[in-house]
């Protein structure tokens, strides 16, 4: 610690107040963060003897400087603590994803509602279910809805201009109040089933499907009973199928932390209205050495901070500080209780969600042995430095091309970094300017984008530039990196092998070197082909999309007679240009302005 910094001064003159605390080094890097109830009593602490953990003792010795922060609360401290987490991202804090964008089913608000998976606030109108744990808890959720109760899935654009039912329809997977095959009442009547199926009344709902079966029975209306009964059979197969048994309508979360080998999985498993919607795994960084109780505390802050939180946690391990649920309670406006000696069926909802976090781990720490084996290769292939801390800090970015004959030009960047891809960290970059199929230019232009932001010092030079392609896009490289005088040394060029066949490649140096085959059963070389691979992939997927936008709109305004206001009802009719081109002849004619001619020219043009 610097003599400019006087310690004993400073924690003699630390309130004792509630605030947050901020550990920095020499370089001004906040090492951690931490929030107290008594500033003094919590800061002072770092610098006694006995520290908590090996990691904690590690952070103190590189502190250069404390920076504290007094808060009118605890809680709003908690508040404060997670934001500057995730924000800064300091090395010594248990660190999870900051992923909170779980998926909802939505009911809409509309007059006739329908059912659609979305991720976003909830503030709008309708009835938002969930969080779900992933996509495919709400998907086949909504797949139960519509084999159930028949409710539509369809676009209100696409609702408001139909005109015959769709193919949902003819499979029974919608009652088609689009055209009022069922009346407004009985439609709305099946969306508050369903709202109550939801809810976790499923024996309800069922008893009440009944209760009308034999009712419509005994009114001698047997289409009406027969629909019924399919209805309560398919509700009744949805209930069978049920993994986990119902308990209640509690909305719970199921929490399980496994340790092993230096890292540590923590299993989310979330029931919601006494369905179990399956569970998903996290992975924090910054572990080494922690309990895990001191683990399982820092997800419920960081992932509960900001709303979301169960009346009800089952937990594998006990919360070290039991003031942390008092805080989110006053945060949340939940107030939730903690079980860690669960009885019944949480005690098996619990052991599987263990069970889980421990396969997960297993499988986790596999894959980063054959990953962090793979770096390792691609290192001393390239006399890279193969220190460990040096290998998860490896930065490899990959840049690729791509157009079809030079119409929607774009480039990619992919970034490998950790031991695996970074799809966050991806870029594309349209390309403009440049004489069509110019790879050259174009990759000159992306280079120079890219790496001019390094030369200014606003973002850092990667350890590893890929380039797809051979001696000449490895000089377009060479030339820019030059111009902004960077390291030409860390430039290397994948050149397709013979039939293009993974394993035959060579890698291109720009600094001189003589090129590198490294053979197919390189497990260096297998890690570069998956990196260019991605990168391509990326700028193709890209560059379709572009394509197909432009034309798109091109193919429309192509064809004489259709202008800006019939191309916009087009659109609206069929919900998009997918359903225009789908159209028949018939269809067509009956969108206001469009002649039989006309109809007859856009079918024969969107089929060319």
């Amino acid at each position: 610690m610097p003599d400019s910094f006087n310690l004993k001064s400073f924690l003699a003159d630390l309130p004792n107040l509630p605030g947050v605390y901020r550990h920095i080094d020499e370089r001004d890097e906040v090492l951690y963060v931490g929030k107290a109830s008594n500033l003094k009593k919590r800061v002072s602490s770092y610098f006694q003897k006995n520290l908590a953990s090996p990691r904690i003792a590690h952070m103190v010795a590189r502190v250069a400087r404390v920076e504290v922060t007094v808060t009118r609360s605890e809680a709003e401290a908690l508040l404060l603590e997670n934001n500057l987490i995730k924000r800064l991202q300091p090395r010594y804090n248990i660190l999870f994803r900051d992923d909170k964008s779980y998926p909802f089913l939505h009911i809409t608000g509309h007059e006739a509602p329908r059912i659609a998976y979305y991720r976003g606030a909830t503030s709008g109108k309708g009835r938002y279910f969930g969080p779900y744990p992933n996509a495919w808890a709400v998907r086949e959720t909504i797949q139960i809805l519509q084999r159930v109760f028949r409710l539509r899935t369809c676009e209100d654009s696409v609702y408001a201009n139909r005109s015959r039912p769709c193919l949902l329809h003819q499979i029974a997977r919608c009652s088609a109040p689009c055209v009022d095959l069922i009346s407004a009442e009985d439609y709305q009547a099946d969306v508050e089933r369903a709202i109550r199926f939801l809810d976790g009344r499923a024996k309800e709902v069922l008893e009440d499907i009944e209760a009308r079966m034999l009712q419509a029975s005994e009114a001698l209306d047997f289409e009406q009973a027969a629909v019924l009964r399919d209805q309560m059979g398919a509700l009744a197969r949805v209930l069978q199928q049920q993994t986990m048994e119902q308990v209640g309508t509690d909305d719970v979360d199921i929490i399980a932390v496994a340790a092993s080998g230096g890292r540590v999985c923590v299993n989310l498993a979330m029931v919601r209205g006494g369905r179990h919607l399956g569970d998903r795994a996290f992975f924090p960084t910054h572990t080494d050495g922690d309990d895990p109780a001191d683990v399982l505390a820092a997800f419920v802050a960081q992932h509960y901070v900001d709303g979301g939180l169960p009346p009800v946690l089952v937990c594998s391990h006990k919360l070290p500080d039991a003031s942390l649920m008092t805080l989110l309670a006053e945060q949340t406006g939940v107030k939730a209780r903690v079980l860690v000696r669960p009885q019944g069926m949480r005690r098996s909802w619990l052991e599987q969600a263990q069970r889980n976090a421990e396969m997960a781990l297993a499988r986790m720490l596999t894959e980063s042995s054959a990953r962090s084996a793979r770096t390792l290769a691609l290192a001393e292939a390239l006399n890279l430095d193969t220190d460990e801390t040096a290998l998860a800090a490896m930065h490899i970015e990959c840049f690729d091309i791509s157009h079809t004959a030079g119409e929607a030009t774009q480039a990619s960047c992919v970034v490998y970094k950790n031991h695996e891809m970074q799809p966050s960290l991806y870029r594309r970059y349209n390309i403009a300017g440049v004489k069509a199929g110019d790879d050259y230019a174009a990759m000159r232009q992306v280079l120079t984008r890219r790496f001019s932001r390094v030369a200014d010092g606003l973002a850092e030079l990667p350890s590893l530039v890929l380039i797809d392609g051979g001696k000449g896009q490895v000089e377009v490289a060479r030339q820019v990196f030059a111009e902004f005088g960077l390291d030409i040394q860390i430039i290397v060029g994948v050149a397709k092998g013979e039939g293009r066949k993974v394993g035959l490649e060579t890698l291109v140096f720009a600094d001189g070197r003589p090129p590198v085959s490294l053979g197919p059963e390189s497990a260096a070389l297998m890690l570069v082909a998956q990196i260019r691979d991605e990168a391509h992939r990326f700028a193709i997927t890209g560059m379709r999309a572009k394509r197909a936008k432009a034309r798109t709109v091109s193919r429309l305004e192509e064809i004489e007679g259709v202008g800006a206001r019939r191309r916009q009802k087009l659109l609206a009719r069929f919900g998009g240009f997918s359903g225009v081109v789908a159209a028949s002849v018939d269809d067509l004619r009956e969108v206001e302005g469009i002649s039989d001619e006309l109809a007859e020219r856009i079918y024969q043009a969107l089929r060319t």
